[in-house]
């Protein structure tokens, strides 16, 4: 419902807002020109202000009959609020009564006074003390006011200014003999350029008078000095402090103002040069490893913004003559590969996972990135969302990390590569003991030595495993002269395949084939933490069982005691809580273990060398005498050994354009 108190306070609003467009009248010979030069006035930008046409201009015909347009021009109301809020925010913004609209901080400072002769009256200007300022004194007033040619002074008045201020303003306070002969002598000069307006004062002789603020006004105006240029501030500090026989700055001219050219606002780094190294967050000392090379995007991701080229502020000399200013120029977007524009025609957005950059000066992602001269102390680590290419040996202590494919045209050290898709190294891995790559697919490799690979679905062997510990979620084939399993561990859900297993020394190798390699490592954790639960439930209980006997035969025990007592029976729900759980996820493992379909095959075309031990489905055949192509197979709860079958690597999938193996 609709009150008409509701009424009155929008009209208030309404009112409140319309008193603040501030308006000017303007001719000139074009509307375009007249818009510029109320922007001047205004001090605003042209496409924030709006306009009568009171008089519609015409250029006439042959320059006869030219008739200048006039117009009424005025700030919107959303200008003015907009202006306002940006006041408040630099602290600027004044509240209906003048004063500035946030707090400001209170600085002490003195009162003071200004004694000048003006025309033949003496004239007093007094401003009152700030915080704990001193006031002004009074004798010291009247000491400045009686001079020798004073003829009277209002005794009262002055009083009354002292205790009160006189608002800024010079206050008559009684007359001076006035020699006119002997007034100050103001000369006005104005640049070459039409800029800049100086006046120079030679002091008055005895007796003879200053020159006033309003007197300054009407000099510079009777010079053709536009009043708009005319500075009340500098002309106010002239009367207060004179400073005679030198040019004194009292008009300066609106320069032009060239608007800013279009430019884009990048959301990433485009000079390399500036990449810094990492810190370490608590040691703070830097790893020269970690070199952040690569800007990392995702698809969707804001990569720059175009701002927009500005109008430009024509300006006024101080004469009035309109001063042309250039607009700034515009630009177009620089979008490169694998980049779209937003539907706000202004924002550049990632099209795809990958790496941003500037190429010849256009916004480009590629989800690939290539590394000619192999990862080393020049490249450091590699974190990518994309896809990485390495030409060359991925080095000792060097790391890579993607989202996308790994592909190495060289030899892996001891380092950590993992990938959200395929890792392929087209010679080998030299782990020594510490060097893990972890794929969310398949891994390719020639040979892998002391190494922990993980695959989420094969691992694919032209030459040999040697003392390593390898999962796959699917198969691990080995194919190629030797294809050699030699010590370690390998765990895969559906065959292990290679053409010779173990050696003539006995080295023991483990495979296990026909279960989930990851259920059936943590499995092996939570098996390790159950027996550690159990070991300390038996220590709790007997310590329980101990202090329960001594309380019983102490009928009390100290407090200390009795507080133990209570932190270990606690404790005893609390493990038999968690050994409940892990219980229960056992049971869980368990069950999926059982309830996989796949067999589990170990298919050596080959030996297999006595030392080696083979597992399918957890049940063991331990291989004691060479064995020569065989398949190891499940089979009414029993290991069995048949024919050797060739495993099948049609099914395997590699990703499209793989330049390996």
């Amino acid at each position: 419902m609709v009150t008409i108190e509701k009424i009155r306070e929008d009209m208030k609003k309404e009112l409140e807002k319309d008193s603040d467009l501030h308006s000017v009248e303007v001719r000139a010979d074009t509307l375009e020109e007249a818009l510029a030069d109320a922007g001047v006035q205004l001090d605003s930008n042209v496409k924030n202000l709006e306009y009568e046409v009171q008089e519609k201009g015409s250029a006439g015909m042959f320059g006869l009959a030219k008739k200048p347009w006039k117009i009424k021009v005025y700030m919107t109301a959303e200008a003015i609020e907009k202006q306002h809020k940006q006041q408040v925010a630099a602290g600027t913004a004044t509240s209906a009564d003048g004063t500035v609209a946030e707090e400001e901080k209170i600085i002490d400072k003195d009162g003071v006074f200004f004694v000048h002769y003006f025309g033949s009256d003496i004239y007093l200007k007094v401003l009152l003390p700030v915080g704990n300022g001193q006031p002004v004194a009074l004798e010291e007033v009247m000491a400045a006011a009686r001079r020798a040619d004073t003829l009277s002074i209002e005794e009262n008045d002055i009083k009354k200014f002292v205790a009160s201020g006189t608002d800024g303003e010079y206050k008559s306070i009684g007359m001076f003999n006035h020699v006119q002969s002997a007034d100050a002598v103001a000369v006005v000069d104005i640049s070459s350029d039409d800029m800049l307006a100086t006046v120079t004062v030679t002091p008055p002789a005895v007796s003879g008078a200053e020159i006033s603020i309003e007197q300054f006004k009407k000099l510079l105006i009777d010079y053709n000095v536009s009043e708009p240029c005319i500075s009340m501030e500098k002309i106010t500090e002239f009367v207060d402090n004179p400073i005679y026989n030198v040019p004194f700055e009292m008009a300066t001219a609106r320069k032009a103002i060239d608007g800013a050219d279009a430019y884009m606002d990048y959301k990433f780094e485009t000079d390399n040069k500036k990449h810094r190294m990492k810190e370490d967050e608590k040691t703070g000392q830097i790893n020269f490893k970690e070199l952040n090379l690569i800007h990392n995007v995702v698809a969707g991701e804001l990569l720059a913004v175009k701002i927009d080229a500005q109008r430009g502020q024509g300006g006024k000399t101080i004469s009035g003559r309109y001063l042309e200013a250039r607009n700034g120029k515009d630009i177009q977007i620089p979008l490169g590969k694998n980049v779209k524009l937003d539907a706000d025609g202004h924002s550049v957005l990632a099209a795809v996972d990958g790496q941003v950059s500037l190429d010849n000066g256009k916004i480009c992602v590629e989800p690939v990135i290539t590394y000619e001269k192999g990862i080393n102390a020049k490249t450091g680590n590699v974190s990518f969302v994309g896809n990485v290419i390495v030409n060359g040996n991925v080095e000792d202590g060097y790391d890579i990390k993607a989202d996308g494919n790994i592909e190495i045209n060289g030899g892996v050290g001891n380092c950590k590569i993992t990938a959200g898709g395929f890792i392929f190294i087209t010679q080998g891995v030299m782990g020594r003991d510490e060097g893990v790559l972890t794929a969310g697919k398949s891994i390719w490799a020639k040979f892998i030595n002391s190494a922990k690979v993980d695959a989420g679905e094969h691992v694919l062997v032209t030459d040999s495993i040697m003392t390593s510990e390898v999962t796959a979620m699917k198969r691990i084939i080995l194919r190629g002269k030797r294809a050699q399993i030699t010590g370690g561990h390998l765990f895969a859900t559906e065959e292990i395949a290679a053409k010779n297993l173990g050696n003539e020394s006995g080295t023991e190798t483990i495979l296990e084939v026909g279960i989930d390699p990851k259920a059936k490592q943590r499995q092996a954790v939570l098996q390790a933490q159950q027996n550690a639960l159990i070991k300390e439930l038996e220590d709790v209980d007997l310590n329980i069982n101990t202090l329960e006997m001594n309380k019983k035969n102490m009928r009390k025990l100290p407090i200390e005691k009795e507080e133990k007592l209570n932190e270990l029976v606690e404790r005893k729900n609390q493990i038999i809580e968690e050994s409940d759980k892990i219980n229960a996820e056992l049971e869980s493992i368990n069950e999926h273990l059982r309830e996989l379909k796949a067999i589990g095959k170990v298919k050596i075309e080959g030996t297999a060398h006595p030392g080696s031990i083979v597992y399918v489905r957890d049940v063991k055949d331990d291989v004691r005498t060479e064995v020569k192509a065989v398949t190891f197979y499940y089979e009414g709860g029993f290991v069995k050994r048949g024919k050797y079958e060739k495993p099948t690597v049609d099914d395997i999938e590699a990703p499209e354009g793989y330049s390996g193996m």
